[in-house]
């Protein structure tokens, strides 16, 4: 699900931070400070309202039942390409 969040090119941290770490893109495989990211939680979601009665009975009833979710990261080019983030409007 896209974030429709505006971003923008300046990142405020100084050198008293130290050494950031770095992350590789999932996207591209770009290796990128971790501040740079945009994270992105995807997952596998069950909305069938009979295959959730097999699975989890009756307890979830009304909302979906999440059975993985995994949190990748986005370089600022691919984050832009997959409209992860947009840029502000002016």
């Amino acid at each position: 699900m896209p974030v429709n969040k505006g971003y923008s090119r300046g990142w405020k941290h100084g050198k008293e931070r130290g050494k950031e770490t770095l992350v590789t893109c999932t996207f591209c495989g770009r290796k990128v400070p971790k501040y740079k990211t945009f994270s992105v939680v995807r997952g596998f979601r069950i909305t069938d309202p009979l295959l959730k009665e097999e699975i989890g009975g009756q307890k979830g009833r009304g909302r979906p039942i999440s059975l993985m979710s995994s949190k990748m990261y986005a370089c600022p080019a691919c984050a832009r390409h997959r409209h992860i983030v947009r840029r502000k409007k002016r």
